[in-house]
């Protein structure tokens, strides 16, 4: 948690303790069952919405991110690596500048009194409570919408994007996960209006890659979005 200051202070992860993921020696188990139904889990998750969680551990499955953060692509000019991912029907890359490291789903824990509808909830990351946020919601996407491109015989996966910006973590949930791809400012294209006219200047323009439209979100404007969602 957070004091005055907004220095970062140590939370009692007592869940991972004497709760449901530690020896259940919690006496609160008895009228509770659960960690997730008690309030003591409820109040520290509350706190998730006054400021998202910060310092969250890398975990061990972040090659995807660390490959867009340290591959050197084979091109003179300079090149920018981004992950680029699904949320409904629109592909979608974040600059891996953004990128902390990329998690299997895991479940969002909703929280009561939500003060927007982009803030999912909490997630529970090796028991870090991180906030978690809809890309869709921020966007204006329709997540139920399914693409039409094709992903030949892979099936898609949903990822848990975890990214690091002004020092603040966020959890963002999607669809799929297609890889790193690399782009120069000059190969950006206008983003097409019905993108333009939902995520607004959350997207910088788009690139073609692997034969689809792949809008490029940019971070200031989307992270800046997400705060005053909390507000």
């Amino acid at each position: 948690m957070l004091d005055e200051r907004g220095a970062n202070l140590a939370l009692d992860d007592c869940w991972n303790r004497i709760g449901v993921r530690g020896d259940s020696s919690c006496e609160r188990l008895a009228q509770y069952v659960r960690c997730l139904n008690c309030p003591v889990f409820e109040q520290a998750a509350a706190r998730m919405l006054d400021r998202p969680a910060q310092g969250a551990a890398q975990l061990p499955d972040a090659q995807l991110a660390a490959q867009a953060q340290t591959q050197t692509p084979t091109h003179t000019a300079r090149r920018d690596g981004s992950l680029v991912f699904r949320v409904g029907a629109e592909w979608l890359a974040l600059p891996a500048s953004a990128l902390r490291y990329v998690g299997e789903a895991r479940p969002v824990h909703s929280l009561p009194h939500r003060r927007s509808a982009a803030v999912l909830g909490v997630v529970n990351v090796r028991g870090v409570l991180t906030l978690a946020a809809s890309l869709a919601e921020l966007l204006h996407i329709d997540a139920s919408a399914q693409t039409t491109a094709t992903t030949g015989a892979r099936i898609a996966t949903p990822r848990l994007l975890v990214t690091e910006w002004d020092g603040e973590m966020t959890a963002f949930p999607v669809d799929d996960v297609e890889g790193v791809a690399y782009f120069g400012a000059d190969e950006l294209l206008p983003a097409p209006a019905t993108l333009a006219h939902a995520a607004g200047r959350n997207v910088r323009g788009v690139f073609v890659w692997r034969g689809r439209s792949v809008g490029v979100l940019e971070p200031d404007a989307l992270f800046g979005a997400l705060t005053r969602s909390l507000r």
